[in-house]
């Protein structure tokens, strides 16, 4: 099955909205998903790292999940996170949560251990045959501290079957290229970086998934639009009145910015679990005057 028609566009990476006792605020959740979706996103990844997955248990990820399904009610596509540095692990969870519903599973590297390209081709070989969904790969080498090498994306995407697209988050322009070159032409290729991604898109992507439309989300995928019909001028435009919030979404850490944007929206609280805290009281107030002058 080939990704491209379903999820090209502008996806969202949703953030998980807590209380002030930090359980889940499904209420808020609704909220940011109807955000979205009624200002122009094409489809949600849920339990994205965007979504503070390392620090909910699996239990929590089953209701967010089963939240999302019914409140999205296959308005638009849904793809599930599901990502670590054990290789069982991933395929225990993929196997624990609901992902009928869902039309692929995005899977970030591994982080920490840093293994050899051998070990993250064998790493995704071993989760694609154990999913029933295409496998999204998910390359951030500023989080894992190991880039995937295009000769490991291509030989993934040529020899194992299931593996059908990638979210690109290395800021490599000259890797970006060479992926778009080298992949085979259904092979869905999707930015990872919100200030990169008009650039990629002239290169050849597809389009992406975002932090940045949580917040923005008429105005981003208003931009990525533009751009996949090779309106680039009108496009710019807009990416650049959104520039310097791309920088303070990242400023101190994700999701900390992009939860600072939308407790500021008055879409949710602005409560994340440790070790992640909010952004300081200098970068708030520099969120509050952006939005106030977009």
């Amino acid at each position: 099955m080939s990704l491209n028609n379903i999820l090209s566009h502008t996806g969202v990476a949703i953030v998980t909205p807590f209380k002030q006792d930090e359980s889940i605020d499904f209420d808020a959740l609704g909220q940011v998903i109807d955000f979205n979706i009624n200002n122009g996103v094409n489809y949600i990844v849920s339990l994205g790292t965007t979504g503070e997955t390392p620090v909910l248990d699996i239990e929590e990820k089953k209701d967010i999940l089963h939240y999302t399904f019914e409140k999205v009610n296959n308005r638009v596509p849904i793809v599930i996170g599901v990502g670590g540095n054990s290789t069982a692990s991933v395929i225990k969870e993929i196997n624990s949560l609901p992902i009928d519903k869902a039309v692929a599973i995005l899977s970030a590297s591994p982080y920490y251990n840093k293994p050899t390209q051998e070990g993250i081709f064998q790493h995704y070989k071993h989760i694609a045959a154990a999913s029933s969904k295409p496998i999204i790969l998910y390359n951030v080498p500023s989080r894992t501290a190991r880039n995937m090498e295009v000769s490991t994306i291509v030989r993934l995407a040529c020899e194992v079957e299931n593996v059908k697209g990638i979210k690109e988050a290395g800021s490599d322009i000259q890797q970006c290229m060479e992926i778009v070159r080298d992949c085979p032409k259904d092979f869905l290729i999707a930015s990872g970086d919100d200030a990169l991604c008009l650039s990629q898109i002239a290169l050849g992507f597809n389009g992406v998934i975002s932090v940045a439309a949580n917040c923005f989300p008429k105005q981003f995928s208003t931009i990525i639009q533009l751009a996949l019909q090779n309106k680039f001028n009108e496009a710019r435009e807009i990416h650049y009145k959104l520039l310097k919030g791309y920088d303070y979404l990242f400023a101190e850490n994700n999701p900390a910015g992009v939860k600072a944007f939308l407790c500021e929206l008055g879409l949710i609280e602005n409560i994340l679990r440790l070790p992640v805290l909010p952004v300081s009281i200098e970068l708030q107030q520099k969120i509050k005057q952006f939005l106030n002058t977009l």
